[in-house]
């Protein structure tokens, strides 16, 4: 595939997207790819501040059984990040709200591939496939309050603070774009 393509692939009636930008690539997670999820959900310094310093503690077959619900197109959908030196290098995701055409968004890298620009491509490919394949009017994400770097790459891509809207449960933080005001 050559940089800066978008390739589909029809595969058992669910439609397997995948995008090779310069050398990221960010495709939908399939099982093959549920070891490198469990390596980035058992990894303390990436879910310390989810509340998770020891990691999670998932095993392969709960992720298999996860796997299903993490794919539910249009209205949700998880992705795999791969960076063509490092390899696996995280995730990230959309879950839309079809009721209230809001999608929370979320994305996770290993240490490796921290400070590099992946995050930014990668949450910004699920900003898109938000709005676009989900039909959501607004994203959101809701990063702990002392995760600076995530709110910096949420600042760069756009996300402002705005009033936490009553049927989210109750949190710290909200960080919003609407569609509207996405580039």
């Amino acid at each position: 595939m050559n940089n800066n393509t978008i390739e589909t692939n029809q595969s058992n009636e669910n439609l397997n997207e995948s995008i090779t930008l310069s050398t990221i690539t960010i495709r939908e997670t399939a099982e093959e790819d549920l070891v490198n999820v469990m390596e980035l959900w058992n990894n303390g310094q990436v879910m310390n501040y989810v509340g998770f310093p020891e990691g999670l503690g998932t095993t392969l077959a709960e992720l298999k059984t996860w796997l299903p619900w993490a794919i539910n197109k249009p209205l949700r959908c998880h992705y795999s990040i791969y960076e063509q030196d490092l390899g696996y290098c995280g995730e990230t995701f959309y879950d839309v709200d079809d009721v209230h055409k809001l999608a929370s968004l979320d994305i996770k890298l290993l240490p490796k591939a921290w400070g590099k620009g992946i995050a930014y491509q990668g949450l910004h490919y699920a900003i898109e496939k938000a709005f676009i394949v989900g039909g959501a009017e607004r994203v959101y994400v809701d990063p702990h309050p002392d995760n600076k770097k995530a709110w910096n790459l949420y600042e760069k891509l756009g996300f402002k603070n705005d009033k936490r809207p009553e049927f989210l449960e109750d949190w710290d933080t909200y960080l919003e774009i609407k569609r509207e005001d996405w580039n």
